[in-house]
């Protein structure tokens, strides 16, 4: 099942278009610099904003075409917006309720019972919403938004308004309904940090475009794509708790690419984890070394490379059937013969552990 978007969006001298094919599970972060459109997006998903022409399909079930449009309150969508829009006048069970007893019996296929669980909420229930902190307003907007049953949860920067102490508090939660729930989410940011964590799949909206879309490992290192040319240029690996060295503090991880190493975390053996690794921490040689400091050197194939300026060159590599990138100096690319198909070794000097 996929969810295919198709808008022609005008405002004045903005002007975005969109044609995107998203998957219908997991997490989509459609990502971007502020004022590129992603929220105009979700609204039009939601049915909140009418853009002539536009077509969109969620699965089998057509939402917006020619000869038809689905009002907002047609469409199964829960949204979760930037500021926690609560009903001041209800408790907080008082918010959930609102929604969850409008929705039919036989289309309540989310417990709400479980909500409150998965969110921490259960706790919050009595209180009003102006006594609760910014980031207990948003786990409930969260939970309101999934007390009707919605096949598909849209979330406008809904970290965007807290600090960075609430953010941390905050995404597991967002992660545990990933886990738990089986509710596709199209979840909008401009912050890489909350992307690289949370997303299974990414959209990229910039230059008034929306039409380049795919699994997130891929679309980041992807050369033909800014993502992979810009300082901030990185990889995400996907990779397993093995074991914990309790005399150096180390903490063990199995990947596809090899087995890494990074500092003790307080984590289940056979625990998923998520690896990031930038570019400008990735160097290449042609044996492995030894005699060195670096404790995560793997074995890997150049797929392709781009110029980056006029000193630089961006490699994209293939480590066990995960891409990764290495940012290196031409002289270098020379000196070590580096080429398509060449078989190296990748040094990561730095490693961060998104758990």
């Amino acid at each position: 099942m996929s969810i295919r978007a198709k808008f022609d969006i005008r405002r004045g001298d903005f002007q975005l278009k969109v044609n995107l094919s998203l998957p219908a599970k997991g997490v989509t972060a459609l990502f971007g610099p502020s004022g590129s459109g992603k929220t105009s997006i979700l609204r039009a998903i939601a049915g909140l904003d009418f853009f002539e022409g536009g077509e969109l399909q969620v699965g089998e079930s057509t939402w917006q075409a020619d000869s038809s449009y689905k009002k907002p309150h047609e469409r199964p969508v829960g949204y979760v917006f930037q500021e926690a829009s609560l009903f001041e006048h209800l408790s907080v069970a008082g918010n959930l309720d609102y929604g969850h007893k409008r929705v039919p019996k036989e289309e309540k296929r989310i417990p709400l019972d479980s909500v409150k669980e998965l969110l921490g909420i259960t706790p919050l229930l009595s209180r009003m919403p102006n006594e609760l902190s910014g980031g207990e307003r948003q786990r409930v907007a969260i939970a309101r938004a999934l007390s009707v049953s919605p096949r598909l949860l849209l979330m406008d920067e809904p970290l965007a308004g807290l600090d960075e102490k609430r953010k941390q508090g905050i995404l597991p939660y967002i992660e545990s309904l990933h886990r738990e729930l089986e509710i596709p989410i199209l979840y909008v940011s401009h912050s890489s940090d909350e992307v690289a964590r949370l997303a299974d799949h990414l959209a990229l909206v910039e230059g008034g475009v929306a039409e380049e879309a795919g699994p997130i490992q891929e679309m980041l290192t992807r050369l033909d794509l800014p993502l992979a040319q810009g300082p901030e240029a990185e990889a995400l690996l996907s990779a397993t708790v093995a074991e914990h060295d309790d005399e150096f503090h180390l903490t063990y991880l199995d990947s596809s690419a090899g087995k890494f190493t990074v500092v003790r975390k307080d984590l289940s053996i056979g625990e998923p984890v998520r690896l990031r690794i930038a570019a400008k921490d990735v160097s290449l040689t042609l044996a492995p070394q030894s005699d060195t400091s670096i404790l995560n050197i793997f074995p890997a194939t150049v797929l392709e490379m781009a110029p980056l300026g006029i000193a630089q060159v961006t490699v994209r590599l293939d480590a066990g059937g995960t891409p990764l990138l290495a940012r290196v100096t031409k002289k270098s690319v020379s000196a070590l013969g580096i080429q398509e198909g060449k078989e190296v070794f990748a040094q990561a000097k730095s490693v961060a552990l998104l758990a």
